[in-house]
């Protein structure tokens, strides 16, 4: 199997992008690497699939004795040289070699056979009281998953040496999927009792959320009738507006059409001539323009 994951699994089947060192997988491990550091704080983590290394190193920057290991000689070849002696070849069945206050594993049990990973998990549990896990529980696609299970499956694996979902621990930093499984000595009616209370506070949470979505759905329903009456009193306006539009047009016809009859008229044609009489007998401005002018006003002032 460790065959399989050579420079070509590493550049094409993790995703979309290469699995690679650089800027991006970097600033995502060193994400991880401190919500490590400020929420459990340990003093030593294994990274059990380490890949390439990503995390621990980011760990190791960060100060804590940090460890992988990974069954591919490709990825431990290919490390960064700063933590080259932190990192070995070697199968998560085999024993370790010291207990960890941390061990974390991501996306590596769904490519281990169901026999060999519930192996992996007692190994995990008896060097560690904490294990902070994520396996895909649906990429089917993936030609080396051979074991993707849905989280229940996992927290039942955990369960059967002791381990319970930390459920007061959002993990999801990790992947929308990550559990910490932790190590508890309590009573089962302890841990039950600690389940409970996280399941009544998210059926709360989901039942206010249904209800403040049917509020918002009602809320949208309204909005919606507000904007058809709206949309219609808009098109109500547009339609008086073209209505008068057209009246004044209309309107507008009328008063061209009187205009060309009134200058085709004779009483028109009769005006147009004294008129232009008038300017050859009385030019404009001159004196006899101006005795004429007295005249009209003096003739208008007489009339009763």
């Amino acid at each position: 199997m460790a065959e399989l994951y050579d420079s070509r699994y590493y550049a094409t089947g993790c995703g979309s992008l290469p699995y690679e060192r650089n800027e991006g997988w970097l600033r995502f491990f060193g994400g991880i690497a401190d919500r490590i550091v400020s929420d459990i704080g340990p003093a030593t983590v294994l990274d059990a699939g380490c890949a390439l290394g990503f995390l621990v190193e980011t760990l190791r920057d960060r100060g804590l004795k940090a460890f992988g290991v990974d069954i591919s000689d490709f990825a431990i070849s290919s490390v960064h040289p700063s933590i080259e002696p932190f990192c070995w070849v070697g199968s998560l069945i085999d024993p370790l070699p010291q207990p960890y206050d941390l061990i974390v594993t991501i996306e590596v049990l769904e490519h281990i056979p169901p026999a060999a990973g519930e192996q992996v998990i007692a190994n995990l549990c008896a060097h560690t009281d904490d294990v902070l896990f994520s396996s895909s529980p649906f990429d089917y696609k993936e030609p080396t998953h051979c074991n993707v299970q849905p989280p229940e499956y996992w927290a039942e694996r955990f369960a059967r040496h002791g381990f319970y979902r930390d459920v007061e621990f959002d993990a999801t930093f990790i992947t929308p999927w990550t559990a910490r499984f932790r190590r508890s000595r309590e009573p089962a009616s302890r841990i039950v009792a600690t389940y409970e209370r996280r399941w009544w506070q998210l059926q709360q949470e989901n039942q206010a959320r249904r209800g403040l979505n049917i509020e918002q759905r009602n809320e949208a329903a309204a909005t919606a009738q507000d904007l058809k009456a709206l949309r219609q009193q808009i098109r109500d306006i547009e339609a008086a507006h073209e209505r008068a539009i057209r009246a004044l047009n209309a309107e507008l016809k009328r008063h061209e059409e009187r205009w060309t009859q009134l200058e085709q008229s004779p009483g028109w044609t009769l005006v147009r001539t004294l008129q232009s009489g008038r300017a050859r007998l009385a030019p404009p401005g001159s004196t006899r323009d101006q005795a004429l002018d007295d005249l009209w006003r003096g003739l208008h002032a007489r009339q009763p």
